[in-house]
């Protein structure tokens, strides 16, 4: 199973950007899917979670301006990120809970994509 975003870029603060990670590989079933970041000297803190069933959870510094969604069908999850701060720069990482066959068992694994750079910078 391989998560692959993309989607992260220099922005000016005030602006947006779209992040996108697809799941791919062989797998059962998604469950939750969400958003982390990591600016450096920090410690990876979470940014949104979206469900199966499309519940949201959103850490408090980017409620009001960060939306998160996915698309079942393309095993995508998105984040629409608007009004970026200079202090959302950061590393992005997106997160999935799979499910797969592992010797007869139906297993959970929770995989990482490879990070995409968001700078907000005049």
């Amino acid at each position: 199973v391989q998560l692959q975003a993309s989607g992260g870029g220099l922005v000016q603060p005030g602006g947006s950007l779209r992040l996108s990670c697809a799941a791919s590989g062989s797998f059962v079933s998604i469950n939750a899917m969400g958003w982390y970041r990591q600016a450096p000297g920090k410690q990876r803190e979470l940014v949104a979670l979206v469900s199966s069933g499309g519940s949201t959870n959103y850490a408090d510094s980017v409620k009001g301006r960060f939306t998160i969604s996915r698309d079942n069908a393309k095993d995508t999850v998105y984040l629409q990120m608007n009004s970026l701060k200079p202090e959302d720069t950061a590393v992005y990482y997106c997160n999935a809970d799979v499910s797969r066959w592992v010797e007869g068992n139906l297993l959970w694994f929770a995989y990482w994509g490879q990070g995409t750079q968001v700078t907000v910078s005049s």
